[in-house]
């Protein structure tokens, strides 16, 4: 069409091309996509536009459906179908889609631009009717409905030998069971125990794990943590039991000690401690000991030391009213009346006496004094166990002291301290019971008046069996 025909024509002969031209416009435009556009110049002046049928997608595409899928062309588009059902056999009797015609590009435009009338061709492609059509991961069932492929049932998956297959709908996920997370695509084992899932002892294992708990603890029912455990409620100890945490403390009562096991109270012997434990003798007992004394003594208020008991003043004795009942450490004995031998006459309890003026009497002791004393037996030695002075002094006399009888072995002697003063000593100890009489004589000697006299305290010493 060229414009310049526009000014040939009268006004409204150009007015009515005008709007044709638009009205082919507008229908271009509303073309649905199933149809192709087609456009031909004849001249510069003169352009037709019209539509054409579908086109052939499976043909101009080539393999467009894989698979085993075929592809089945349709209106607008193509559909790709199993191969079993695009090989079934198709009715004749289908109903096929009308073919529209169009003018040829040889013949004039027409006014009205309508198109042809529809007419019945034989279509280029098999009809299927009402097909069913399934997407991946389905299959067609035989009621036609598309049932999901469980690929990890039918092993068709593609996880690896170390994941966990799970079907979903249309496929499939690979995941890694408890235990285990992914790594470079396979299914690695989780260490819990790296992460500090148990609160004492961990035990990893393939998938898993396992908590347990140090001696002295029970695992509580969440399976990680640890709960003490009061040993004291099953009484593991003998005597006391006292409860730690993750463990337990036995304790003894006075006088018992723990043995090696921990559990068990042995007695303390505590007479093997000392020797100085008891005064006299120690007696162990169980939890604890006892001093005992011996015959003669009784066990002092502080339980070990033992006192004598004085049996001449408790009455507890068999001496007779003639008799002086005499106490030493651990016994008594009786004495009868003072017999002085004559020439010595008594001139008291104790002391027999020789007069000067009697010849008989001039080599004798003038005066003879009985004592007596006690020794314990074990005594230290030396030791000072008496003393002996002159009571009678005379100018220009001096005195020698000396034990005249009853030192046979030699255990005591006698050290002057002064001019009128001796000590006796004891050198060596003496075992016990025993009973040792020793003269000990004080000679005066004056060179002035030519004189030389004696007197003797006649000692009588009990020696104790009981060393104290």
């Amino acid at each position: 069409l060229r414009l310049s025909s526009c000014a040939e024509r009268s006004g409204v002969s150009c007015l009515l091309i005008c709007l044709k031209l638009c009205w082919i416009t507008t229908s271009v435009q509303t073309i649905k996509r199933r149809f192709f556009l087609h456009r031909q110049r004849r001249s510069d002046a003169q352009m037709r536009f019209f539509c054409v049928p579908d086109v052939d997608e499976c043909l101009t595409l080539g393999r467009v459906c894989q698979g085993g899928m075929d592809c089945v062309n349709r209106v607008g588009g193509y559909t790709c179908v199993p191969s079993e059902v695009y090989q079934r056999p198709y009715r004749q009797s289908s109903p096929v889609l009308p073919e529209l015609s169009y003018p040829e590009p040889s013949d004039p435009v027409s006014d009205t631009f309508l198109p042809a009338p529809p007419r019945f061709v034989e279509p280029s492609y098999p009809r299927i009717r009402n097909p069913a059509l399934c997407t991946l991961g389905y299959a067609l069932a035989a009621d036609g409905t598309c049932n999901d492929i469980d690929e990890c049932e039918t092993n068709s998956h593609q996880c690896h030998r170390t994941q966990v297959c799970i079907n979903t709908a249309g496929g499939y996920t690979c995941t890694c069971a408890e235990g285990y997370w992914l790594f470079h695509g396979q299914c690695q084992d989780i260490d819990e125990c790296r992460y500090g899932y148990c609160q004492q002892l961990c035990a990893n294992a393939p998938g898993s794990y396992s908590c347990s708990c140090n001696p002295g603890f029970v695992l509580n029912p969440d399976g990680r943590t640890c709960q003490d455990v009061d040993e004291c409620e099953e009484e593991p100890c003998n005597h006391a039991c006292f409860n730690t945490y993750g463990s337990f403390m036995c304790n003894c009562d006075e006088g018992f000690e723990l043995a090696s096991d921990g559990t068990t109270c042995m007695d303390l012997d505590e007479c093997s401690f000392s020797e100085f434990l008891c005064q006299h003798t120690c007696v162990n007992s169980a939890g604890s000991f006892s001093c005992v004394c011996p015959p003669g003594y009784y066990l002092y208020d502080d339980d070990r030391s033992c006192e004598d008991i004085n049996e001449c003043d408790t009455g507890n004795n068999t001496c007779t009213t003639e008799q002086v009942c005499f106490n030493f450490q651990g016994g008594y004995t009786c004495l009868g009346p003072l017999q002085c031998e004559p020439p010595h006459v008594a001139v008291s309890d104790n002391q027999c006496m020789c007069s000067a003026e009697n010849p008989a009497c001039k080599d004798r002791p003038f005066t003879i004094l009985y004592r007596h004393m006690d020794l314990p037996a074990g005594r230290s030695v030396p030791a000072d166990i008496f003393q002996m002075q002159a009571t009678t002094r005379y100018p220009g006399a001096f005195y020698i002291f000396q034990i005249k009888s009853g030192n046979d072995g030699r255990e005591f002697y006698m050290r002057q301290t002064s001019h009128v003063s001796a000590t006796l000593v004891l050198v060596r100890p003496i075992k016990g019971p025993k009973k040792v009489v020793l003269d000990l004589e004080m000679v005066t000697v004056n060179n002035v008046i030519n004189f030389r006299g004696s007197s003797i305290i006649q000692l009588t010493i009990f020696v104790s069996e009981h060393p104290f």
